[in-house]
């Protein structure tokens, strides 16, 4: 360790959402002057518009603080703030990897919650220190011995001596925390002599500068001048600018070991780099590549199309986006209702959320969501195939099918005792199987096994209503189990909507159906001849409701030909309705 290293601190912050990780983190820019009185804003690091409207933080972020202590010594503090939103727990796992250690935040108000746990084990695999705070402790609602007891459930190694206790708001205690991550959390070890070895914990795109690299550097020196070797993509690059976030770019004459901070590659390919990727010297390189990320696997997918706006802007925003979001995966397809689009791979119903106003407030695009499903796993009765299907439209025709599996999570619910009974109502609704009831100090832990078909459209506002608020949801990827899986086409005018296909579990077929028939006849436009809605399943008519004409008579000349109905009738026309976003939204609002 070199005297530099001595004095620079990496460390995150790691919550539940909504316990006060972007107040603290402005909190300690303020008193490390890191930010001038005139730039201090809320939520400062929240840069996106969709955090600052949720309150939520979406995207990590790092900073560059110089603490000065009581001694008279200046430290620098690299923070990296990171989200809380169960749907964003790929972002925290990427940040740890460039940190030596992490302040874990909980409100003595909510007190230990689900995403609390997930985060500590996170850091707990990742071997870093652990600095637990209780934040919040000013306000009239908190438990602050009720909150201690609970961290202190959470591991034996934790003493009540060391749990700092502040208000993020006010700043009380705040000067505890920062010289806690001076004594506390270890200096980043490296030799600055060695080969470059550097981390791209994440990655932006700017349309002048090109591909902006987060790096945490934990071997060699990178210089202004040097020529970059990406060793996953075997790709060549000279720097163009290296800096640090301060909390604005600040361009610098190199980074050293133990320093994190950013790289302005100049290569305008959004896909050449990825997050994991390992940046090293052409001159000097270092033998051995960091092991990377694995590739996150999404759980929902969508379809996003373009309305109003064109297709190749739209595609555009979205490979922007995706530089961003390494959880966002997105393919072209083609929907004869809804014309060129793209179908996307997403966390969740939030991150899809999240996308979605990205793209109206980022880039303008006023875009059409169809409804999320999950993958499915089809074996085909004809030679033992096996199959993935991602779109309803390619789920086989069942008479070819021989099983269906579906991916199933283990959904860990975070509640207080009273609430027990109506919560394990709501999860076994919604097909999941118990596995496991656990105590967390005053606390119960549950935890399902879970469709992710069942949880991925609105389970979670669900349990934030059955419980009052109090109930937390935490998921991990189990395994794809059998399910008797099946495809429902809706018809409208005979005429099969592409947009509108449905893969759900039988017992659910019956309602769904005839909700989804109802919503359409309220919110199809209508034409000049009645137009009967049909749901189809394995062949067979399930409900129907019919869209009436835009008057009792139809006007002369308006009535469909004897031919074009058979060809409807034979499901051989295509449709030529234009769906509007309300009836995706709609078909949402109903839940499964």
């Amino acid at each position: 360790m070199s005297d530099r290293q001595k004095y620079i601190r990496n460390f995150a912050i790691i919550a539940h959402i909504d316990h006060g990780k972007s107040t603290l983190a402005d909190r300690i820019m303020e008193m490390t002057n890191t930010v001038s009185e005139r730039d201090t804003a809320a939520q400062l690091l929240d840069d996106l518009a969709v955090e600052k409207a949720h309150g939520v933080t979406v995207k990590s972020r790092t900073v560059r603080n110089y603490y000065v202590d009581d001694r008279g010594d200046e430290y620098q503090y690299n923070l990296i703030d990171t989200p809380g939103h169960v749907d964003f727990n790929y972002e925290v796992s990427r940040s740890l990897s460039a940190t030596d250690g992490v302040l874990l935040l909980v409100d003595a108000t909510k007190g230990v919650q689900a995403q609390t746990v997930a985060n500590y084990r996170l850091a707990k695999e990742a071997n870093l220190t652990i600095i637990p705070i209780v934040n919040k402790i000013d306000n009239l609602m908190a438990d602050v011995d009720k909150t201690v007891e609970e961290i202190l459930g959470l591991d034996d190694s934790f003493t009540e001596e060391e749990i700092l206790k502040i208000s993020a708001k006010s700043g009380l205690g705040v000067d505890a925390v920062l010289t806690a991550i001076r004594d506390r959390i270890p200096a980043p070890t490296g030799d600055e002599t060695a080969p470059l070895k550097a981390l791209v914990f994440d990655s932006k795109f700017d349309p002048y500068k090109g591909v902006i690299a987060l790096v945490r550097l934990f071997e060699g020196t990178l210089n202004t001048t040097d020529q970059m070797l990406f060793m996953a993509a075997d790709l060549t690059s000279q720097n163009k600018e290296v800096g640090v976030f301060a909390p604005f770019t600040t361009p610098l004459a190199k980074l050293q070991a133990g320093d994190v901070g950013y790289i302005v590659t100049g290569i305008k390919d959004a896909h050449a780099i990825r997050v994991g990727e390992t940046i090293t010297s052409v001159a000097q390189p270092t033998p051995a590549a960091f092991p990377g990320y694995q590739m996150v696997q999404p759980m929902v997918y969508a379809g996003l199309y373009p309305r109003g706006t064109d297709y190749k802007d739209l595609k555009i925003a979205i490979e922007k986006l995706a530089l961003n979001d390494a959880a966002f995966q997105y393919e072209p397809e083609q929907s004869e209702a809804l014309g060129m689009g793209f179908r996307g791979g997403f966390l969740g119903i939030f991150h899809l959320q999240i996308i979605r106003e990205r793209l109206q407030d980022e880039f303008g695009l006023d875009i059409l969501t169809t409804m999320p499903n999950s993958t499915f796993r089809v074996t085909l009765k004809q030679k033992d195939e096996m199959v993935m299907v991602e779109n309803p439209t390619q789920f086989p025709h069942f008479a070819q099918i021989a099983k269906v599996e579906e991916p199933y999570v283990h959904a860990k619910m975070t509640l207080p005792n009273d609430m027990l009974n109506d919560v394990m109502r709501l999860a076994e609704g919604r097909r999941g199987v118990l596995e496991d009831l656990d105590t967390l100090g005053s606390m119960l832990m549950v935890t399902y096994k879970m469709p992710v078909s069942e949880i991925a459209y609105d389970f979670f506002n669900e349990l934030k209503s059955v419980s009052h608020g109090f109930a937390t949801l935490s998921t991990e990827i189990a395994d794809f189990e059998a399910s008797d899986m099946v495809r429902m086409d809706i018809a409208i005018d005979y005429a099969n909507v592409d947009a509108l296909t449905f893969v759900l579990h039988r017992f659910k077929v019956e309602k769904f159906a005839q909700d989804t028939v109802t919503k359409l006849r309220d919110l199809v436009p209508r034409k000049l001849q009645q137009m009967p809605v049909q749901a189809i399943v394995e062949g067979r008519v399930v409900a129907r409701e019919n869209i009436p004409p835009l008057r009792k008579m139809a006007a002369k000349g308006t009535k469909v030909s004897k031919k074009q109905e058979q060809l409807r009738r034979a499901g051989q026309a295509k449709s030529d309705i234009e769906l509007p976003q309300e009836v995706f939204d709609a078909i949402l609002d109903m839940g499964n």
